[in-house]
């Protein structure tokens, strides 16, 4: 089905153009008015197209403001290639500081490949899977842990369905340069329903990342971010030209998933006692959960029952039952 939402940006322009995507939203105050979802293509010779995008959740402050740094950039920078940015692809909860849309509820990164008929989050998903992804040669996804979540600096990817798409997907991540590479199923964090993974079942090249904790902004992920988009612009001839530091090396990861996780067993206060990147071995204390309505009762003691590297650590101190409050990850097989 046509995507409902549109856009004032001739994508085969050269040149710069700024405008919005164009999401239709009737409202108490505005019958038939539109969300204004901020967009900018940058097109200048032959060459591929990058599709970068940040704010899929609200409250993940590194990649929007990279993105926002690289556009004043690329308007002074030789181009060979496209270059579209969002760096606010769900408005209304980046204008809440929300990881979903006070609008519908809608987590954007879980809804993927999206429903033109839906609200509105789902049409923003559908309008970047139908009418974006077919333009794009290579996708970029930018997050952080947001409100909740303490987050070790890394790239994230799927691992594609042939060894050819398999080998792109890994020159993405070479080139991005974070600290550490995942090469991810999904599992435990919407497997089907991310842009990544709509991406990558579009036969594209993505990466998403973590860079961040908190609704606030690290200077080390925003760092990671930059150079890691100067380095693909620059590695993938899109911009030549324009400045980016050497990769350090990325180490390839993997997830341990659900069994490397912890899982907060009631309320209370979580107290932690391991810190995102720290190895951490079977046995160990990973924490304590503090009971709120009895000050005498003894806290409960949580230890790590596989060894690994903390990739997560939750980052309120207030908790809930079903909370997550570690996840680890091990070194990849090579």
């Amino acid at each position: 089905m046509k995507s409902r939402v549109w856009t004032m940006i001739d994508f085969d322009a050269s040149g710069m153009q700024s405008d919005f995507a164009r999401v239709p939203f009737s409202s108490d105050t505005s019958a038939y008015g539109w969300i204004p979802v901020p967009m900018l293509c940058f097109k200048g010779g032959e060459g591929p197209t990058a599709l970068l995008t940040a704010g899929t959740h609200g409250d993940e402050y590194e990649g929007q403001v990279a993105l926002r740094k690289l556009a004043r950039e690329l308007s002074k920078t030789e181009l060979r290639g496209r270059v579209i940015i969002l760096p606010a692809l769900n408005q209304p909860a980046v204008r809440a500081g929300r990881r979903n849309s006070p609008l519908d509820g809608g987590n954007l990164n879980r809804v993927f490949p999206g429903n033109p008929e839906g609200g509105p989050t789902a049409m923003i998903a559908h309008y970047v899977a139908t009418e974006l992804f077919p333009r794009a040669d290579l996708v970029i996804d930018l997050h952080s842990g947001g409100s909740s979540l303490d987050y070790l600096p890394v790239a994230l990817a799927r691992p594609g369905h042939t060894e050819t798409k398999s080998e792109a997907i890994r020159r993405l991540l070479q080139s991005f340069g974070a600290p550490y590479s995942v090469m991810t199923d999904g599992a435990g964090g919407g497997a089907g329903g991310t842009l990544y993974a709509a991406a990558e079942q579009h036969g594209i090249p993505a990466l998403t990342t973590e860079l961040g904790s908190g609704s606030t902004l690290s200077e080390t992920g925003l760092a990671i971010a930059e150079s890691g988009l100067r380095r693909v612009l620059r590695d993938y001839g899109i911009a030549p030209n324009i400045e980016a530091p050497e990769p350090s090396g990325t180490r390839l990861v993997r997830f341990i998933g659900p069994s490397g996780s912890i899982y907060s067993p009631r309320n209370g206060f979580f107290d932690p006692r391991a810190k995102p990147g720290e190895k951490v071995a079977v046995g160990q204390i990973a924490g304590y959960i503090h009971p709120l309505d009895d000050a005498l009762v003894q806290p409960l003691e949580l230890t790590f029952t596989v060894a690994g590297i903390v990739t997560f650590r939750r980052f309120p101190t207030l908790t809930s039952t079903g909370d997550a409050l570690f996840g680890l990850m091990t070194e990849a097989e090579t």
